[in-house]
């Protein structure tokens, strides 16, 4: 059976490393903010070129927390609106809903998936007071124009960089575009940490600074709170595996993107439908660093059947869109043609840095050997 994501051999490939880190923090006896988280977030603030990271426990906290955060410091309140992309993960919306502000949901670019610039203009009204692009599936949304956007109107911006660790536009990474950056190092992402585990990028020192004391009970010294924070802290253990991992993290991109290219030129059944490559220079692919490498087709479920029939695994990100859930009836009033034909037809390809090239051209072939009954 391919894999669809091999989590044990990407691991494996850095174990003594990871052994290594981890013993030196049972050794250390110093379990939670030390020299540790502080190294990492020292590195990661580095590699995306921000001046502050802050660890805390997940992805969806590093959200939840920017805008909790921005509500203490008096730049938003209760009722009002954040733009966000309709084709989301169901994070992106909760970290709006719990802190009592309201999703208004943009339809996606139907070539990239990521929010479209001119749609997120069009949803603009007098409550907007901020946008949420997420840099769905490793590609970069079009930032350049979004944070044009958010200047012409007064928005404050939110990357959601859940998935694309590493990715950029003209050199300037995910997590350094907007004023604030969500990431997830849960464990299937580009860089994944051995559980759960989370950060924020920003240039903003005074978000920082309120961040720092909202993931830690809204505290910068012991049992004297300034806000009403919670526990969301990013532990030694998983910062000194984080540090590890991170320094293989280009080259894995680097693997990735060879089989992304490997699919792209090679997959040519009629019935398939290819991501384009890149949204921003045809020249380089910089913009993606292909945390997974999603195709359409019309028959989705034939097609995956057909490659599980020829032992290969893929998954579907994601099959109800947000305002289809239950959670989130509210929603449901809203026409999203695009995001509901996404979800439709979206299916993703085996794809990681331990994926073998002969793997690849064996989910290749049998790609091309589908037979559908819409073509």
């Amino acid at each position: 059976m391919i894999s669809f994501l091999d989590l044990k051999s990407i691991n494996q490939a850095c174990r003594d490393e990871l052994i290594e880190a981890c013993t030196r923090v049972i050794d250390s006896g110093w379990y939670i903010g030390g020299s540790e988280l502080q190294q990492f977030e020292s590195s990661y603030a580095e590699y995306c070129g921000t001046k502050h990271c802050i660890g805390v426990a997940n992805g969806l906290d590093a959200l939840v927390l920017v805008i909790r955060a921005w509500k203490e410091l008096g730049y938003l309140r209760e009722g009002d609106e954040i733009l966000v992309p309709s084709n989301t993960y169901i994070a992106s919306i909760l970290a709006i809903s719990e802190n009592g502000l309201v999703p208004v949901l943009v339809e996606p670019d139907p070539a990239t998936f990521n929010i479209c610039p001119i749609s997120a203009e069009a949803a603009i009204t007098a409550k907007t007071k901020a946008i949420l692009p997420v840099h769905l599936y490793g590609r970069l949304a079009d930032m350049p124009a979004i944070m044009a956007l958010a200047e012409r109107s007064g928005l404050l911006v939110l990357e959601d960089s859940a998935q694309s660790h590493g990715a950029n536009v003209n050199g300037r990474k995910a997590g350094g575009w907007g004023h604030a950056s969500g990431f997830s190092f849960y464990p299937g992402k580009n860089l994944g940490a051995l559980g759960d585990a989370g950060a924020v990028t920003t240039n903003d020192d005074m978000l920082a600074s309120t961040l720092r004391a909202l993931r830690n009970y809204g505290s910068h010294e012991k049992y004297k709170n300034l806000y009403r924070g919670m526990n969301s802290r990013l532990d030694e253990i998983q910062a000194a595996m984080l540090s590890v991992k991170l320094k293989y993290l280009d080259e894995q991109t680097i693997h990735r993107r060879k089989i992304a290219d490997l699919y792209t030129n090679n997959i040519q059944h009629p019935a398939i439908t290819l991501p384009v490559v890149s949204q921003f220079n045809p020249l380089e692919n910089s913009s993606h660093v292909w945390h997974v490498y999603t195709v359409l087709c019309q028959d989705r479920d034939a097609l995956q059947n057909h490659l599980l029939a020829n032992n290969i695994q893929t998954l579907i990100h994601y099959p109800i869109p947000p305002h289809q859930q239950q959670a989130y009836s509210e929603l449901a009033r809203y026409s999203l043609p695009v995001s509901e034909k996404i979800h439709r037809e979206i299916l993703s390809l085996p794809m990681g840095p331990g994926l073998l090239l002969e793997e690849a051209r064996a989910v290749v072939a049998a790609c091309n050997s589908f037979q559908s009954d819409m073509t």
